[in-house]
């Protein structure tokens, strides 16, 4: 049976933290409090309920208390569950580092803006590592070790406690996504009127309200869409006859297939690029294509400058060899991809994007990856995606 929560005290630290930080009262009174012996102080899940522990409840004064309750509806705020989710599956396992690194993001911020928190909370200075970072990034530098634990909110992971879709108040996804946003939209408007705001809660209403896109993701997004654009031309053949056949006396009637695209990569590879963003670049639309079954001899990849300097077909970005290093004209490379004999039905171009454009649309899927934040704008009709050289 659980203990009787005292509410009183409980809620009364949260009219506490959301008077003194008012840019995230809407965060704090979104969350469904649910006590729970099993909790071991105070955790969160995906829904936005809070369990919280009567005893821990009683042993931690008011002033600390306010600080928990900023420090669980940050791990909310910061979609640490989603993150969390992204990450490699050895690491999602083991979700008491998670939780202690992104503890380490949240805390650095809480502690410099002066707000008390109980003993045993984390700092990045705990295992020598720099403030103001991701918990993606401190997840590496930190040892396993015994830690409270803040819930599937938090680290992804579900716990004992956690209650079904059904079991009490909830905030779904979409409502979330718009508690963020105005959160941050809050945060804006207390910096301007106030002049002050953590610098890690700055950053973090910068993303939400002019998020950076990821390059990767979009570059991704457009290599699938155009290879799947390309494959779904179909055609006849008669290797394979129509299941129809047996029905007709004396004829063979083909049946349709759907070939795989044919992908021609071609790299700028002119002395204004850098082998880091190319190669980096080049990995991305490889892995993209190998996902979908397109590799081996269906992509060929032509390193070019103002000639094409190497033409190899490749399994993987590991066996091309870059040349060149003189002017930029991609047209070249493009062209010389359009008149092999196994014509390309995508071509991908890697550039810088100081090249001259063909004047038309060739009879293909085009799309530029343009290297540097500088890269002027290729013509209209070819799809195009920057990439940043500091992601």
């Amino acid at each position: 049976m659980t203990a009787v929560l005292d509410r009183t005290k409980l809620l009364a630290a949260r009219y506490k933290a959301a008077g003194d930080r008012p840019y995230l009262a809407s965060a704090l009174y979104s969350l469904t409090v649910v006590p729970s012996d099993r909790v071991p102080t105070m955790g969160v899940d995906r829904h936005w309920r809070c369990y919280v522990s009567p005893a821990f409840v009683d042993a931690t004064p008011v002033e600390e208390l306010a600080g928990v309750w900023i420090h669980e509806a940050a791990h909310l705020l910061r979609d640490h569950h989603g993150r969390a989710s992204r990450l490699p599956a050895a690491d999602q396992r083991d979700h008491g580092r998670v939780n202690i690194a992104e503890d380490c993001e949240i805390n650095d911020d809480l502690l410099a803006d002066g707000l008390p928190l109980p003993a045993g909370r984390v700092h990045p200075r705990d295992f020598g590592l720099p403030e103001g970072r991701m918990f993606e990034e401190y997840l590496k530098g930190v040892p396993a070790q015994p830690h409270h634990d803040c819930g599937s909110g938090a680290h992804g992971v579900p716990m004992p406690w956690d209650l079904d879709g059904a079991g009490a108040p909830s905030v779904r996804a979409t409502e979330a996504e718009a508690l963020r946003r105005a959160t941050a939209e809050a945060m804006r408007a207390h910096q301007r009127a106030r002049g002050s705001l953590p610098g890690g809660w700055r950053r973090w209403a910068d993303q939400v309200l002019e998020p950076v896109v990821d390059w990767r993701r979009m570059l991704a997004g457009a290599v699938r869409e155009a290879v799947a654009w390309a494959g779904g031309a179909v055609d006849y053949t008669y290797r394979r006859p129509s299941r129809r056949t047996p029905a007709l006396r004396g004829a063979v009637l083909p049946s349709l297939r759907r070939p795989l695209p044919r992908v021609a990569i071609v790299i700028d590879t002119s002395g204004s690029m850098g082998d880091g963003e190319l190669a980096a670049a080049l990995a991305e639309v490889t892995g993209v294509l190998r996902e979908v079954g397109v590799r081996g001899n269906r992509v060929s990849v032509l390193a070019c400058d103002a000639d094409v300097q190497a033409v190899s077909r490749v399994a993987s970005a590991g066996q091309v060899e870059l040349g060149g290093g003189g002017g930029t004209d991609m047209r070249v490379g493009i062209e010389r991809a359009l008149a092999d004999r196994d014509r390309p039905q995508v071509v991908i171009v890697l550039t810088d994007g100081y090249t001259p454009w063909p004047a038309e649309s060739p009879s293909c899927r085009l799309i530029a990856a343009l290297v540097g934040d500088g890269a002027p704008d290729p013509p209209r009709w070819i799809e195009t995606v920057r990439i940043d050289r500091a992601a």
